[in-house]
């Protein structure tokens, strides 16, 4: 089950929904953040953007076809 689950996060409706679930999850972590004032919970805010950061990178790499050299 997770080798389809990691399969279909490497399509681009994949990335998109992991990327937008991310931005939303890193929008609660920076509410409580603010709210609270805990370091941890700006820490977790910023793993979870710079998780739907990389996950729209590859959303567009995936739309643009963009392919890396062969080695």
């Amino acid at each position: 089950m997770l080798k389809q689950l990691d399969a279909w996060h490497k399509t681009g409706p994949g990335y998109l929904i992991f990327g937008l679930a991310e931005l939303a999850a890193a929008y609660g972590w920076t509410s409580l953040a603010i709210d609270r004032g805990n370091f941890w919970y700006y820490f977790l805010a910023l793993v979870f953007l710079a998780g739907a950061l990389h996950n729209f990178a590859k959303l567009i790499g995936v739309l643009f076809h963009v392919s890396r050299p062969k080695r």
